[in-house]
């Protein structure tokens, strides 16, 4: 496995240097992402320049993922400049239940880590912002619903995807806000589909210019 790509989001301004040689960021936030573009390169579309958001693909999944984003974060902290918030982006795909559950549990005790994931996969995001889906789609038709709804051919390394997607937006916060609602308990393992991301862009939506 090859090492993370990181993404760095920078204000304007922050290659002067700054009064005593570091960046008064008020805030530092780490997502941590499954994929190593798809996702890394939706996240970094969003212009954000009052905070430093970090961004790693990583090729890491569930659990494993996890561990590498409490590890990268206590590096951090040592070294003084600890992470505000930590995000974890994966997908539920078909990957065992034991370790789906396990990065849920990783996290309980650590305030500042949250977890952005998608049943089945992210492109279940993408798909909100066209309709409301409350039934199970496999992963493999996503992106052939994907290619019909945009009108052109989906590629899950489109660095346009933000903006092609922006738009409409605020239908898939509302889609993704009322499918989490529809589900009696809690449970991402077998809540097919549901989606956090929603959560994450909220998140930065905060902070876009």
């Amino acid at each position: 496995m090859g090492k993370p790509i990181f993404y760095q989001k920078r204000s304007r301004d922050s290659y002067r240097r700054p009064f005593g040689g570091r960046k008064p960021w008020k805030r530092r936030i780490l997502i941590v992402c499954e994929g190593e573009r798809t996702e890394p390169l939706y996240f970094k579309a969003f212009r954000i320049s009052s905070v430093k958001v970090e961004i790693a693909g990583t090729g890491r999944n569930t659990d494993s993922l996890v561990e590498f984003a409490i590890d990268l974060e206590e590096k951090t902290r040592k070294n003084h400049e600890p992470y505000d918030e930590v995000w974890c982006v994966f997908d539920k795909d078909d990957f065992p239940e034991q370790n789906f559950n396990r990065a849920f549990q990783l996290i309980e005790n650590r305030k500042n880590f949250r977890i952005a994931y998608s049943n089945e996969a992210f492109e279940l995001w993408y798909l909100l912002h066209f309709h409301y889906y409350n039934t199970a789609i496999d992963r493999s038709r996503y992106e052939r619903k994907l290619t019909r709804l945009l009108g052109y051919t989906y590629k899950k390394k489109d660095p346009e995807m933000y903006q092609r997607l922006l738009n409409r937006q605020p239908d898939a916060i509302r889609n993704a806000r009322n499918l989490l609602n529809s589900y009696r308990t809690y449970d991402p393992f077998r809540n097919d589909p549901s989606t956090t991301v929603v959560d994450l862009v909220e998140e930065l939506n905060k902070y876009v210019d």
